[in-house]
């Protein structure tokens, strides 16, 4: 049985963009979730067509809602529920690699230090 509208809170951590529906919640409280432009509350209702933002910790991500669901499901029923628009990541290459201090250094001196945080723009 289909439901016609779901909780926001409920439909994200459905569908798997958030592992809990505690983080889904407080994603939502902290405005990281809209439906349809606007800033979502946990309890906004989610209907089928409406476009889901949501930064998640995998990034951002843009959503179509094909199917209403309340409850969590297997991965491939989850799949389906959504139609997936989110801008694809960043090559690798691309990505700003940090300088890493190599294995059994120990800690920074206190000019290494000062010499990392200018490199990092502090």
């Amino acid at each position: 049985m289909d439901r016609t509208s779901a909780r926001t809170d409920a439909w994200v951590w459905s569908v798997r963009l958030f592992a809990t529906r505690s983080a889904a919640s407080t994603a939502c409280k902290g405005g990281h979730v809209h439906v349809n432009g606007k800033r979502a509350k946990p309890a906004t209702p989610v209907t089928v067509g409406d476009r889901i933002e949501a930064t998640t910790p995998g990034g951002p991500r843009v959503l179509v809602v094909r199917r209403v669901i309340a409850k969590r499901v297997g991965a491939a029923v989850a799949a389906e529920c959504f139609t997936d628009h989110s801008p694809s990541p960043p090559p690798k290459e691309e990505r700003l690699a940090l300088p890493r201090r190599e294995r059994g250094m120990g800690r920074p001196t206190k000019r290494e230090r000062r010499q990392m945080d200018r490199f990092r723009g502090r």
